[in-house]
């Protein structure tokens, strides 16, 4: 192997690049355009919840339960109702999710320490905004009766909760480092996919065939131009993570580069290996969208939690590297974990990197059929 010939392959890929307005834009604005969108786009965060509320008692103990709910900030008072029959057409309209009816007497029962009704209707077309709301009403209505009732009532068990490396509990934290992931993982197996399959279509592939360059040097000076854009790429989804998504990474920035270096090469070989086999530039973009973009963002415990899914999904999980990157990144930016600690993601990585690599050798013959 050497390295005046991997240079001159780098170099020839350089051009290309640079004369491919598309292939700029691919590798530098689509990174940022996608991290920013989907970095602002996707949340987990439930507040502002659009309520109704019907108050047959007229108290002043309901008023205060009521200002309880809009006091929490999770709940947006949008109508003060004066008929039962009108909850079905907000509901039914999706003007509103939550509708809170405080039934008569519900002062005289407080007062007397006999159970007050207070009855909520939820929108269950949203699942996930209808739990989330019914946990923060079990919350505000505990907090309601306890205040009323006075401090000397007390819990035989009191439980005092501390959350760890995302304390404020903002849903975005933990999401930005994995659409780092899922975005590295698409943009990178997209880039290199049309590498091999570019040379097959502009006829130049029977030229680079007649030159003395061997397989790796070929596939080695393809992947170093992409490799670097790909490491520009997550020093600006770094960059972007930090100061614009206010992102804290407690973990050490050099760590971070080297584990993501090694995810890199990883995905640049998986995508050279797409190129092999598909040949044509459409058929190797769409097998890289399809190996890269869904296995990325349905099973790499982006969004779900691996736990979560079917067993059979489980044991598939463990051949999506970008798995792996989703714990490293986390780990990093959350928790400012250590290689200690990221040893076995790392570990797999490397594997994955050095069997894809070896496959794109073996498969690629300096050969016309």
């Amino acid at each position: 192997m050497r390295l005046l010939r991997i240079k001159a392959i780098a170099k020839k890929e350089l051009i290309q690049i640079w004369r491919d307005p598309f292939s700029l834009a691919m590798a530098f604005l689509m990174p940022a355009m996608l991290l920013f969108i989907y970095g602002y786009a996707i949340t987990f965060d439930i507040d502002k919840i659009a309520t109704i509320v019907f108050d047959m008692d007229k108290s002043s103990l309901s008023r205060e339960l009521v200002s309880e709910f809009k006091a929490s900030g999770y709940f947006r008072i949008i109508s003060y109702l004066d008929n039962y029959k009108d909850i079905d057409g907000y509901l039914d309209s999706g003007k509103a999710k939550v509708a809170l009816v405080i039934h008569t007497d519900f002062s005289k029962d407080i007062r007397a320490a006999r159970n007050a009704r207070i009855e909520i209707i939820l929108d269950g077309a949203d699942s996930n905004t209808a739990s989330i709301a019914q946990g923060y009403i079990a919350v505000i209505s505990d907090r309601f009766v306890q205040r009323i009732k006075g401090s000397h009532v007390k819990p035989l068990i009191e439980s005092r909760s501390r959350v760890w490396y995302n304390t404020e509990l903002r849903s975005r934290n933990f999401i930005v480092p994995g659409i780092v992931a899922v975005m590295m993982a698409v943009i990178i197996a997209l880039l290199t996919s049309l590498t091999i399959a570019k040379e097959w279509d502009r006829g130049t592939m029977e030229q680079l065939i007649s030159t003395p360059v061997k397989t790796p040097e070929l596939i080695i000076g393809k992947l170093i131009p992409y490799f670097l854009i790909g490491f520009v790429d997550t020093i600006l989804s770094i960059l972007m993570s930090t100061l614009l998504f206010q992102v804290p990474l407690r973990g050490s920035i050099p760590l971070m580069l080297l584990l993501s270096s090694i995810f890199l090469f990883g995905g640049l070989s998986s995508g050279i290996l797409i190129s092999i086999v598909a040949r044509t530039q459409l058929v190797a973009s769409q097998m890289a969208m399809l190996s890269s973009f869904l296995p990325a963002f349905l099973l790499s415990g982006f969004i779900f939690s691996i736990s979560n899914i079917p067993k059979p999904l489980q044991i598939v999980t463990y051949f999506v590297p970008a798995r792996y990157y989703v714990t490293i990144l986390k780990g990093i930016f959350l928790k400012g974990s250590t290689l200690r600690f990221l040893m076995t993601e790392a570990i797999l990585l490397i594997v994955f990197a050095v069997v894809v690599f070896t496959v794109a050798n073996k498969k690629f013959k300096k050969r016309i059929d």
